[in-house]
């Protein structure tokens, strides 16, 4: 019986690779409780600050939940493996390269939460005017990066791994990769043009003549996504854009109707002035439509055309979408066509007159 538990203390203490059984064991314990921690952590106190950001009307709280849902996750990670490290007798190299590893998991829980920051900040500025959504898009991605790419410097420097050099081998590397890449950085320079110059934000309904007509969707660092009207997207690379002439729909004040109605020459003059009077009128009733200032409506008789007396109607409308545009067109032209025929005129179609001096007698 002695040498059975003889037998059990040597293998107790002998381990795996020379580390005793209870080390590992008290280690794995450590690491479940964290574990544990961590799912509580998210599960019970997170989930329950997100219910009551919830009833809130600001959204940036519930941004600053999210971005910190992460980092505080990792926080029993990064103490179970500290206290790992002091319960396993690790000496010499593998101790060094346990420290460096909780050295890392400690700069890489702040870098992500300063990362996961960054959304809840541009989230607060959004209500500045000079912060648009395809400018707000570019520059979290671009501090995101920026973030991430210090936090993977001090990571590297912690194990020993020189900067300096790295970075001189990939400035090489740089200038073979800029030779090959030279349409993304056009498409990169076009976007922050773009986006500079506010030609046109997320949201907005955009028209290159004869090529596209679609809603902006995203501005990306190579090229911009565009929603066609049969719901397709179209990617598009961003010189493109920026070379061509844009009519942006969005950016739009008012809405305008410029017609010209062509009537027949047997109108009289009274006649063209109460169709003229009654059609102003019509439009200056209509609440739909803008008729102060600038806005004032035009219909007036313009031309004696070859076939046809033309009035124009010049009329403007708010700002609205396009099925609404189109129904205040449609009610405009029933009411022209009314009006047309109470004053007995009617409309002109393009005609040829003939007139014949003489017949033969046969």
């Amino acid at each position: 019986m002695e040498n059975f538990l003889s037998l059990i203390n040597d293998v107790w203490n002998r381990g795996f690779f020379g580390i005793d059984l209870g080390s590992i064991i008290s280690s794995l314990l450590v690491i479940l409780i964290a574990l544990l921690c961590r799912g509580f952590i998210i599960s019970v106190i997170l989930n329950s600050l997100s219910r009551l950001a919830d009833r809130t009307d600001s959204k940036v709280d519930d941004e600053i939940l999210d971005a910190l849902r992460r980092p505080v996750g990792l926080i029993p990670i990064t103490i179970a493996i500290y206290i790992c490290t002091l319960i396993l007798p690790l000496t010499g190299l593998i101790g060094d390269i346990a420290t460096n590893i909780v050295k890392s998991f400690v700069i890489f829980t702040i870098f992500s939460a300063l990362a996961g920051s960054i959304k809840p900040i541009f989230e607060a500025l959004a209500t500045s005017s000079w912060l648009t959504a395809s400018m707000q898009m570019w520059l979290e991605r671009a501090l995101k990066f920026v973030v991430w790419v210090i936090g993977l410097a001090i990571i590297l420097d912690i194990f020993g791994i020189q900067i300096g050099p790295l970075v001189a081998g990939l400035g090489l590397f740089s200038v073979a990769v800029a030779l090959g890449a030279q349409d993304f950085f056009k498409n990169l320079i076009a976007g922050i043009l773009i986006i500079g110059e506010h030609r046109f934000q997320p949201g907005d309904r955009i028209e290159v003549s004869g090529q596209l007509h679609g809603i902006v969707e995203t501005i990306g660092f190579r090229s911009t996504v565009i929603r066609t009207f049969d719901s397709a997207p179209m990617t598009i690379p961003n010189k493109d854009l920026s070379d061509v002439k844009v009519i942006n729909h969005g950016e739009m004040n008012n809405r305008r109707i410029n017609w010209r109605i062509n009537l027949i020459y047997s109108t009289s003059v009274k006649q063209l002035e109460s169709i003229r009077n009654q059609i102003k009128q019509y439009i200056i009733d209509d609440e739909s439509f803008l008729c102060d200032g600038d806005f004032d409506p035009v219909v007036r008789v313009v031309e004696l055309g070859a076939s046809s007396i033309d009035i124009l109607i010049v009329a403007y409308a708010p700002k609205m979408g396009f099925a609404p545009f189109n129904k205040l067109k449609e009610t405009l032209i029933f009411k022209i066509m009314a009006i047309v025929k109470e004053n007995g005129s009617e409309f002109a179609y393009p005609s040829t007159s003939l007139y014949v001096e003489s017949m033969p007698k046969n």
